[in-house]
């Protein structure tokens, strides 16, 4: 989403995408500020087998009542389609391919053919390949991998962010300018006069969509994971999970789309997805070394997504097929197809399909967001209350009794939950 969402966004919307990013990202804080307090307001642990149990279907069962579990139903159903189909597998995988293949076959000299479409050689191994690692992990049960992608990404974020700021720092006499053609294509005005309105339009549809895409605001899958937090105080998640929207949105993703907008790569003729990326950072910071480690950013941060959206759709299904475990197997084979087959589609049909399905998913959680506001509200002032009387969250009194506070640290089934985060 920080990376390659950017680029598609910028492509097809022109730059004035970004600046409707940020907007998405300044009401996603909000959204996902209630999502994460109602999350931790409505969790509860399954006794048999000790898993935090949270998420949208949690607090619209507990928060709206029996009456609306067919919405929580259908967000279940919905978010297991956006693993299966959407964030979970073929963005991910189509993106880690193309920037496999950018890098080692980027005149796609060495190509196979495979029902009568020419791919190259490395599409085809990449995809063999991560289809057996995530097999490993999601069927085999081999959390190492997932465990060793938890300790690598920190320093891939840090890496790229440093790569990001090398870039704007040494093209600073740019960045004026890329803020007016931001602006300016924001609203249509680089647009002959006839067509402002469809730019605007554009640019709206495509900024707030990638914006969503990458920071999850309202979606409702974040919340899943928010549950497992350890606090007893919600607004205190809520704090925090907004934080992580503006980390991601209003900082990373500005960055990406600086460069892509400094350097004039969105306007390169032929590219799209991951080598619209590559080409800005190439042109910005010349040399095989940066291109090297955008891909190596890329694959991780994707693999690493592919895992934590496995988790997020097990747990969809099991609440949508009251804990059929039987359908959690078939499931993960599914995805794991899924995986396999991401790097043949093209890129537009896998956003396409993507945009499809976060829309289907986050109306229903929206729905309940809506609903529940008044407690988000209620729960807000009086945390905000304690803490003003107390001067520090140590010494503030205790939350209202009666709720389930109690949660023991998260499953180490959950190291796919870990790597994604």
């Amino acid at each position: 989403g920080n990376i390659v969402g950017v680029a598609t966004a910028i492509v097809a919307g022109g730059p004035g995408a970004m600046f409707w990013m940020w907007l998405a990202a300044l009401f996603g804080m909000a959204t996902k500020f209630s999502e994460g307090l109602l999350a931790v307001k409505y969790r509860s642990v399954d006794k048999k087998t000790g898993h935090v149990l949270g998420g949208p279907f949690y607090y619209i069962e507990r928060g709206m009542g029996m009456k609306w579990r067919w919405l929580a139903k259908l967000f279940a159903f919905f978010g297991m389609c956006v693993g299966l189909f959407g964030i979970g597998t073929f963005t991910q995988v189509n993106s880690i391919s193309s920037a496999i293949t950018g890098f080692f076959d980027p005149e796609k000299n060495a190509t196979v053919s495979i029902l009568g479409m020419d791919y190259s050689i490395f599409t085809v191994i990449g995809s063999i390949v991560l289809a057996v690692l995530v097999g490993l992990v999601v069927i085999g049960g081999l959390k190492r991998i997932a465990k060793v992608s938890e300790r690598v990404i920190p320093a891939m974020v840090v890496l790229y962010v440093g790569l990001s700021v090398l870039l704007i720092v040494t093209n600073l006499d740019k960045i004026p300018g890329a803020f007016v053609t931001i602006f300016e294509s924001a609203f249509g005005l680089q647009a002959a006069a006839g067509g402002m309105l469809g730019a605007i339009i554009i640019a709206m549809q495509k900024g707030i969509a990638r914006g969503i895409f990458s920071n999850e605001a309202g979606l409702g899958s974040a919340p899943i994971a928010a549950a497992a937090a350890q606090t007893k105080e919600p607004v205190r998640q809520g704090l925090v999970s907004m934080t992580g929207t503006f980390l991601d949105t209003i900082v990373v993703c500005s960055m990406t789309g600086l460069a892509l907008v400094m350097t004039g790569a969105y306007q390169i003729p032929g590219l799209e997805g991951a080598a619209v990326t590559t080409a800005a950072f190439q042109a910005g910071l010349p040399g095989e070394v940066v291109s090297f480690v955008l891909m190596a950013c890329l694959v991780l941060f994707g693999f690493t997504t592919i895992l934590g959206w496995d988790y997020y759709g097990e747990r969809c299904l099991e609440y949508f097929s009251n804990g059929s475990m039987k359908a959690v197997k078939t499931y993960r084979w599914l995805y794991i197809a899924a995986v396999f087959i991401g790097p043949y589609m093209t890129v537009a049909a896998v956003w396409t399909i993507a945009d499809i399905f976060n829309g289907l998913m986050a109306l229903p959680n929206m729905i309940a967001l809506i609903a529940l506001s008044g407690v988000v509200v209620k729960e807000t002032k009086d945390y905000f209350a304690r803490l003003a009387a107390a001067g520090n969250e140590d010494e503030m009194a205790p939350h209202l009794p009666g709720d389930n506070w109690d949660i023991p640290p998260i499953d180490p089934l959950d190291d796919r939950l870990g790597a994604a985060n």
